[in-house]
């Protein structure tokens, strides 16, 4: 695929927006209805000619503002909010990005890590039990709370980041189970809210896992991740999709996110495509399709390179499936 030419974002005047392509706009139609393409994260000025076109008169604005025209790219239905991973979003950025977005797009939230992660340090470095870990009160308080007030329109599924949980795999398990039997059902009156779950360790991944998220109506997370089996593998654990389906392209097998950040900057080519990976996801996109089932898929630029670019690949896989 022809490398995008390289714009200035930063130049002024800027330029009156251009109109949207229309091969992507004539690929958009074709892709079923139930699917929403997106990327982990947005703010990459490498993508300039790629998905942005307009001017920024510098990058604090190109920060505050690249939401709204990176939601108007006609492949885009969804984008994954990663920051919130690292701290809540405040209320009044919640409104700020809602302002951005078009009616009908919603977002992938990651959940603050405090939430997601089972352990603390200790004083001495060894990890103990958090306190925090799945503690609904602080999803309610945090996460929640703020969404249904600010963000509502625009929010999709919940996405929680779940490293190795050292006390194992069944009280994992057991603590999902307490969290989901009390979580709200729905956002607001006949919404319901997507709880999703992205593991990143095979270990948790067991059928109790599945039971627990099958009655609670939550999903799992089919991420390609340096340490997770295979998507097809991943789906033959679950016995089939659980829950809506979301997928998280990450990280290629056997290699690290910091290598890749570093080598594949600033990700507006593809450097590793991989057909077996996007046979798998066109495969699961077809499933979930099958069974009326909502699809998110994410890419990351460290997947293949450029995540746009990925997306923009798989799409051709799924609506021309002869070529």
């Amino acid at each position: 695929m022809k490398k995008p030419e390289q714009l200035d974002l930063f130049a002024a005047p800027p330029p009156a927006p251009p109109r949207p392509d229309e091969r992507l706009v004539e690929l958009a139609s074709r892709l079923p209805t139930n699917l929403r393409l997106g990327t982990s994260s947005w703010t990459f000025p490498g993508w300039a000619g790629l998905v942005y076109h307009r001017r920024y008169p510098n990058n604090a604005t190109f920060i505050r503002e690249s939401l709204g025209e990176y939601a108007r790219y006609p492949l885009f239905r969804t984008v994954c909010v990663d920051r919130s991973h690292y701290a809540p979003i405040a209320e009044s950025e919640l409104r700020d990005y809602a302002a951005l977005l078009p009616e009908g797009f919603a977002c992938v939230t990651k959940v603050w890590s405090e939430i997601s992660t089972p352990t603390v340090r200790g004083e001495n470095g060894t990890p103990l039990p958090s306190a925090r870990f799945l503690d609904l009160d602080l999803f309610e308080r945090e996460v929640l709370g703020p969404s249904r007030r600010a963000f509502a329109a625009h929010q999709g599924p919940f996405v929680f980041q779940v490293p190795p949980v050292p006390a194992g795999a069944r009280a994992f398990a057991d603590a999902l189970e307490r969290f989901l039997s009390r979580a709200p059902t729905e956002l607001t009156p006949g919404r319901p809210i997507t709880y999703a779950f992205e593991l990143r360790d095979k270990k948790l991944l067991t059928r109790r896992y599945v039971e627990v998220l099958r009655a609670h109506g939550a999903a799992h997370v089919f991420n390609w991740w340096e340490r997770m089996p295979g998507l097809a593998e991943q789906l033959e654990r679950t016995g089939g999709l659980v829950g809506p389906l979301i997928v998280r392209l990450l990280i290629p097998p056997g290699r690290r996110y910091a290598d890749l950040k570093d080598a594949w900057a600033p990700f507006d080519r593809l450097v590793m495509p991989n057909a077996e990976m996007r046979r798998e996801v066109v495969q699961l996109v077809r499933l979930a399709e099958s069974l009326g089932l909502p699809a998110w898929l994410i890419a990351n630029n460290k997947a293949e390179g450029s995540s746009p670019l990925t997306l923009r690949a798989i799409a051709e896989l799924v609506a021309h499936p002869a070529r």
